[in-house]
């Protein structure tokens, strides 16, 4: 069976799963040869060009710096630096935006060139055949070299890792994306020097066998590498179908050699490193002419170019200088400017971007050219994508556990082995960017992984601080012990004592001592010999009751205090009642005052005509202001005005109004709830019946109204009038009104409910209540007596005239009426009853005069 190696030679070739054929649209940019950009007046160099960690800046702003000399350096494999690619003077060290999918800034230095474009000394090695390999990978990594071919993998660490341990040098120009032709003018203008690259890597890694793989596209510069090449280079340039991505490394790798790379491998695994074209000349150039990686070849292409083709760019060249200078018009409804072809690319954020080692081509579409993917839609399983996948994964699964974020599952999956060509973006009939999906998924997984790395390093430091924290006490203790044995075999040898141990001694035993024979302070000593005293007091009159005086004493106070507080809440409760009192009371319904007032009058009546009888039957004596008057008549009339006077400085609730009000109807009597409707309408009987009987019997006794502002009525006697007579008379007549009052309260409580809203022609006494009465009410009732009281001496004044002629008697209009007779009354006493009734009078006629302002001002 014929090796790998003999099948390559015979013209072999494998083929790998999926691939698909777009258009390829190289034609726009391959046929001019490769031109210079020229020096842009501003340089932006990110710091991290390449996979792996950045270097450290060896330059501060302000400082002047030649072309090629190194800005960054680095002393780690994975670390490459940078080189100024023209000479000027660096302004800035600063955040800017990067050519990556993420739109992100990294740091950057920027420098203003000068256009002089000085070189700096350089280093070259033009017997390289005769170095040994490890210093011209040295050479290689400090020329900053990385792959060219759009991963940015440093060479150096590659060509480290193939050393010993590859048989197949594998050069990629297959250049399979469309629109990109930066590799295929490279062969076709500097063929010489890619070959001379490619002996160099050759003389590094000694392989069996050497290949450049090259698309059948590329016919011109097949011819051009054919012609370089010789026998003794041992180099065969294989031809393979135009199919994308073959340019990818795993998928060249399978076409090239039938190997295929394992998952999560590299290709040094399996035998074979692979290099780009770009990455051979880059090489050339560091090893035979000393030139860093300091420029590169981009791809100008697109409909929106007016000058497409190749150009060999300084690293930093904003992209807004490459439009500017090569005749970009924009479209003008969707501008766009990629980097990277059509299937791989990304679109800028914006054209102030740098171009970097990474950076191969330079797509500006118009709208027609290149259509917009406006929206996706679902997908329908229709596995054209996992057709096409040239690494034979799922992206239909991949993009639903990407969306989802459920990314242990997108490992499971094999994502990271996705190397994002885009051909099943390309071929999804929903337009689904699936190739996004994976990016973000990737990075994600990207920092999990990272997190987890820096928590296991974290672990790793902290057991390792703590194996050394307890390698330090062991050690510490082990010193003590040595220093303790020193110490007591030199106190042996010398005859004394340890005096260590001696002082240790000395305080175990003062703690021995204290523990058998505890100190206690004087004051607890006291207080345990009064309880062991009270307690033994108490054992021996265990018949004796245990003396409570002071618990006693404590609950008498408490209750004192409590009865002092019951006491103070209960006036304060009084005390708001009486405020309660003063105030308007609530009104009940007019219907509900209209019967009780028709109650009232009813049992008045009743009482009126039970009571008189017993009083009628007495003489009434004519009246003559020259004759003789009845001594009795008068000692009643007398004794009925001073018990209204004194009944109304009592009770009096409201003042008497100096208006007659017996035309105006009582509609409403308000009330306050607090008081009894029934005793209220008794006592008003009692009132009425009281009043009724006082005007039968004393038919010209003054006027119950007195009013302040009048005379009051003056008494003339001339005829003796027996006292003890008149005071028996006075009695009896209070003993009658008693038991005419009685005599109501019984009639009032058997007798029903009567409605009737008649005035009663009786004079209206006043209810005395404990509980608050209304002002209004008060002043309404009030007019309602003084009206009756005057219709009931007119009435008595007509009796007197028509029973008996007077013969000198005159009636004044004036309410106080003068009374002439004969009878010898006490002087004093009646000029003191007269002033007291007066006195009370005008008292209430001013509490009547405020309850009415207060009333018309509510």
């Amino acid at each position: 069976m014929l090796s790998i190696i003999e099948q390559i030679k015979q013209g072999k070739l494998w083929d790998f799963h999926g691939g698909i054929h777009p258009a390829e649209n190289k034609a726009l940019s391959s046929k001019q040869p490769i031109k210079a950009a020229g020096i842009p007046h501003e340089l932006v160099l990110p710091l991290k060009q390449h996979i792996g960690s950045r270097g450290d800046i060896i330059v501060n702003i302000g400082d002047h710096v030649l072309k090629g000399q190194p800005l960054t350096q680095g002393d780690i494999a994975m670390c490459v630096p940078i080189h100024a690619p023209s000479s000027g003077t660096i302004t800035a060290i600063e955040q800017r935006t990067t050519a990556h999918p993420s739109g992100l800034t990294d740091l950057c230095i920027v420098i203003a060139t000068d256009n002089q474009d000085t070189w700096c000394q350089t280093k070259q090695y033009p017997d390289y055949q005769d170095r040994d390999p490890a210093e011209l990978i040295e050479a290689i990594r400090l020329a900053g070299i990385a792959g060219l071919g759009g991963a940015g993998f440093p060479t150096a660490r590659k060509l480290q890792g193939g050393l010993g341990n590859v048989d197949i040098l594998i050069i990629n120009a297959a250049e399979c994306e469309p629109y990109i032709t930066a590799d295929d003018r490279l062969m076709q203008d500097y063929a010489d020097e890619v070959i001379e690259g490619v002996r160099i890597l050759r003389h590094i890694i000694a392989p069996k066998l050497t290949l450049i793989g090259i698309e059948d596209n590329k016919p011109e510069a097949i011819k051009a590498l054919e012609a370089c090449v010789s026998e003794d280079d041992n180099i065969i340039i294989r031809v393979i179908p135009t199919k994308y991505p073959s340019g990818s490394s795993k998928q060249l790798v399978k076409l090239l050699t039938g190997r295929e790379v394992p998952s999560q491998a590299r290709s040094t695994s399996i035998g074979v490193i692979m290099q780009n074209i770009g990455t051979a000349f880059a090489i050339k150039r560091a090893i035979v002419n000393g030139e860093p990686l300091i420029e590169r070849v981009v791809t100008l292409t697109g409909e929106a170019f007016k000058q497409r083709g190749n150009v060999f760019a300084l690293l930093g060249t904003p992209i807004a200088y490459l439009l500017e200078k090569f005749g970009y018009q924009a479209d003008k409804k969707y501008p766009r400017v990629i980097i990277g072809g059509s299937l791989m690319g990304f679109t800028l954020p914006h054209a102030n971007v740098p171009i970097t080692k990474i950076t191969n081509c330079i797509l500006t579409p118009k709208r027609k050219e290149l259509p917009l993917h406006t929206y996706e839609m679902a997908c329908i399983r229709c596995s054209a994508c996992a057709d096409v996948c040239p690494s034979s994964l799922l992206p239909q699964q991949l993009q639903w556990y990407a969306k989802d974020k459920d990314y242990d599952k997108c490992e499971e999956y094999n994502l990271s082995d996705c190397i994002e060509c885009g051909a099943c973006a390309y071929v999804c009939p929903s337009e689904i960017p699936l190739v996004q999906y994976y990016r973000q998924a990737k990075a994600e997984i990207w920092e999990r992984k990272q997190d987890e790395m820096s928590a296991e390093r974290a672990r790793q430091r902290f057991e390792a601080k703590q194996q050394r924290m307890e390698r330090d006490k062991a050690d510490r203790e082990n010193r003590f012990a040595k220093a303790a044995t020193d110490r007591r075999q030199n106190m042996a040898a010398s005859g004394g004592d340890d005096a260590v141990a001696a002082a240790i001694a000395r305080v175990k035993a003062k703690q021995a001592a204290a523990a058998t024979t505890p100190t206690i302070k004087p004051a607890v000593a006291a207080a345990i010999a009064k309880a062991k005293a009270k307690q033994a007091a108490s054992t021996s009159e265990a018949n004796v009751e245990p003396d409570n005086s002071e618990m006693a004493a404590l609950r008498k106070q408490r209750k004192l205090q409590a009865r002092e507080q019951k006491a103070a809440k209960h006036a304060e409760l009084m005390q708001q009642q009486q405020a309660d009192t003063d105030q308007p009371s609530a009104q009940n319904t007019d219907k509900k005052d209209a019967v009780a007032a028709a109650v009232a009058r009813a049992k008045a009546r009743k009482a009126a005509q039970q009571a008189p009888t017993a009083i009628d039957a007495e003489p009434v004596t004519k009246v003559n202001t020259d004759a003789a008057v009845d001594p009795k008549k008068a000692a009643v009339a007398a004794a009925v005005a001073r018990a209204k006077a004194r009944k109304a400085a009592q009770q009096a609730p409201a003042a008497i109004d100096a208006e007659p009000v017996a035309a105006e109807p009582v509609t409403k009597v308000n009330t306050d709830a607090a008081v009894d409707p029934k005793k209220a309408a008794v006592a008003a009987a009692v009132a009425r019946a009281k009043a009724r009987k006082a005007a039968q019997q004393a038919p010209t006794a003054i006027d119950a109204e007195p009013v302040a502002a009048e005379p009051a009525a003056e008494v003339k006697t001339d005829v003796t009038v027996d006292p003890k007579k008149a005071a028996v008379t006075a009695a009896v007549a209070r003993a009658k009104a008693r038991k005419a009052a009685q005599q109501a309260q019984v009639s009032i409580e058997t007798q029903a409910p009567v409605n009737d809203a008649t005035t009663n022609a009786a004079p209206a006494a006043e209810v005395n209540t404990d509980a608050a009465v209304d002002p209004k009410k008060a002043a309404v009732a009030a007019a309602v007596a003084r009206a009756k009281a005057r219709k009931a001496a007119q009435q008595a004044q007509v009796s007197i005239e028509t029973q008996a002629p007077v013969n000198d008697a005159t009636t004044d209009a004036a309410p106080a009426a003068e009374v002439n007779t004969d009878v010898v009354i006490d002087p004093k006493k009646a000029a003191v009853a007269a002033a007291v009734a007066r006195a009370k009078a005008r008292k209430a006629a001013q509490q009547a005069n405020k309850a009415q302002s207060n009333i018309e001002e509510e």
